[in-house]
């Protein structure tokens, strides 16, 4: 028996797909975040939670941090716009030789985020609350040439500094906030936060020179990567137990398949006969009768799918820029349709139809429909309506993009009968896993017109008091690359209202200054919310795994930091 950890074994996961970027700078696809949990660290982090249940008991703790600032211990300012944090020892890069990770490296870490190459998606919810980020962000968009070499980053980087973030010595870092943040600790727990070693200053952001260079401090390092086909991850040697209170190297390695025929009855298939332990970018078929885990009752869940609409695309005349185009289109959803394609594809999952930006469980969410529709089921006639109000009569096309795996195409197929209806002829377009996302990042795609309705889903970088997690990164101006507002959407008072709500520091009002900005952007029809997720999935297990226990902050899969294999027989 192995009800205790041991180690040995490689860990084998299947399926569809790749990471959107190594980077942890740049990368912000949920799935990526299982394999940057094991190369990186941050000052805070999530351990893992059995039997998880409700969101007040996901908290971060010290990382590489000696503990949680507060007030109390000196590490918060009495106005709360000051943060010290300490680092531990014993935290090392697996570089020749092994160096200790410094506060240099984390304001190196910060300052990357920023590059106007790739920039980090959630990149507002620094601008909004460091003094002196959005000042350095600007300097570093204006002082970037195009097409920059690494060098011309370097040079930026090492001669400009954001204000707000200040290495006092190797071990102390001080924050400055522009006003008090409730939500500050789990920003900085956010893989995005991630310290950076001198030597990413000879690479460009997750480039393939930065994947082959990448440097680990976690307990794992990265060996082996070709984009959409494998990785491969080692012990790193440089890691010790005694300086990581959340991870632990339990295997040998982690090795990941990614075949992009992979369907999630394959993945089933590979997993029960044993050719893999745990499956890759895709939920399998079969029942879930190996996993004990009931979906928690208490945890904010996550829009997945929702169709995001491209604000400047030109095609059809700039239709989707149309008010009433985009409200025809939510009148004309039928989102009890898609349910029935996730519940063929996925036995157990639990959802229920969306109405909003931010879905039930997160800060912020009232319950309301401001596209009711009869059953869920869609209004043709009065979405008709609306079509013909906004001067397309005669119909239109549009261009859908969507992932080419699991259900994706088919409720982009569903849509198009649902859009059929109205007098709207959609060419569906169905990227890989691996170039989805990407492709949505880029802001040059949605300006030249690849695409106008995006099959898209998002999950909260953090639970709990997290009403930005959805409307900053979705919604906010932001129209550079690596954006995860994907259709360029830009509204000048939402922008407002955002920053007023950040504001708030009492609960009750902050959650209500959330719930406006959410209406504001629904009255815009912004996106079209379809199904809201739980935002844990029991997963299929192989026979040999202990231990996995499924994080909502990597959007349901498990923590591979701290699962074990059982000896094979």
């Amino acid at each position: 028996m192995t009800d205790h950890p041991r180690r040995g074994g490689v860990l084998r996961l299947y399926g569809p797909g790749s990471m959107d970027h190594v980077d942890p700078a740049s990368s912000f696809f949920m799935l990526s975040g299982q394999i940057i949990r094991l190369f990186t660290r941050q000052l805070f982090a999530y351990p893992p939670i059995k039997g998880l249940r409700d969101w007040r008991d996901l908290n971060p703790v010290a990382d590489v941090a000696t503990e949680i600032p507060t007030t109390d211990n000196g590490g918060v300012s009495a106005d709360r716009l000051t943060y010290t944090v300490r680092l531990r020892p014993g935290v090392r890069w697996d570089t020749t030789p092994e160096r200790e990770v410094t506060a240099t490296d984390f304001v190196r870490g910060f300052k990357r985020m920023a590059n106007p190459v790739l920039r980090s998606g959630a990149i507002h919810y620094f601008t909004s609350t460091l003094v002196g980020m959005q000042e350095f962000c600007d300097a570093y968009t204006a002082a970037i040439p195009n097409n920059p070499t690494p060098a011309d980053l370097a040079q930026f980087q090492n001669t400009h500094e954001i204000t707000g973030i200040t290495a006092l010595d190797d071990t102390t870092l001080r924050f400055r906030l522009l006003r008090p943040a409730t939500d500050f600790i789990h920003i900085l727990a956010t893989a995005f936060t991630s310290p950076a070693p001198v030597e990413y200053d000879t690479f460009l952001p997750d480039s393939d020179d930065f994947r082959r260079g990448v440097r680990s401090c976690g307990p794992y390092r990265l060996t082996e990567y070709v984009h959409g086909e494998m990785l491969h991850m080692e012990p790193n040697p440089a890691w010790r137990q005694d300086a990581d209170p959340v991870r632990h190297q339990h295997l040998d390695g982690v090795h990941v398949t990614m075949d992009r025929a992979a369907t999630p009855a394959d993945v089933g298939r590979k997993i029960r006969s044993g050719e893999a332990d745990l499956s890759w970018a895709s939920p399998v078929t079969e029942p879930y009768d190996i996993n004990p885990d009931d979906p928690a009752d208490n945890l904010g869940y996550a829009v997945n799918p929702y169709l995001a609409f491209n604000m400047v695309s030109p095609n059809a005349g700039g239709a989707v820029t149309k008010l009433g185009v985009r409200q025809a289109i939510a009148y004309a959803v039928n989102k009890t349709a898609m349910i029935k394609i996730f519940d063929d594809l996925a036995a157990g999952t639990v959802m229920w139809t969306a109405h909003t930006a931010i879905p039930p469980g997160n800060y912020g969410y009232r319950d309301y429909d401001p596209y009711p529709t009869p059953g869920d089921s869609g209004d043709p006639e009065r979405a008709r309506a609306l079509l013909v109000e906004a001067g397309y009569g005669e119909g239109l096309e549009l261009t859908v993009v969507h992932r080419d795996m699991d259900a994706n195409p088919e409720v982009a197929q569903q849509l198009a009968t649902d859009l059929g209806k109205i007098g709207i002829n959609l060419r569906l377009v169905g990227l890989g896993h691996a170039e989805h996302y990407p492709h949505l990042q880029n802001p040059a795609n949605a300006r030249a017109g690849t695409w106008d309705i995006a099959v898209a889903a998002w999950t909260p970088d953090w639970f709990g008091d997290n009403g930005r997690a959805f409307l900053q990164p979705m919604f906010q101006t932001n129209a550079v690359h690596g954006t995860g507002n994907y259709g360029c959407y830009s509204n000048p008072e939402v922008d407002r209202m955002i920053d007023h709500a950040l504001s708030i520091t009492d609960p009750d009002a902050a959650s209500a200054a959330w719930h406006e900005v959410d209406a504001a952007i629904m009255r815009d029809a912004a996106i079209v919310p379809v199904l809201v997720h739980a935002p844990t999935i029991p997963h299929l297990r192989g026979t040999r795994v202990r231990n996995a226990i499924a994080m909502p902050t990597v959007d349901r899969w498990f923590d591979l930091a701290n699962l074990w294999l059982a000896e094979s027989h």
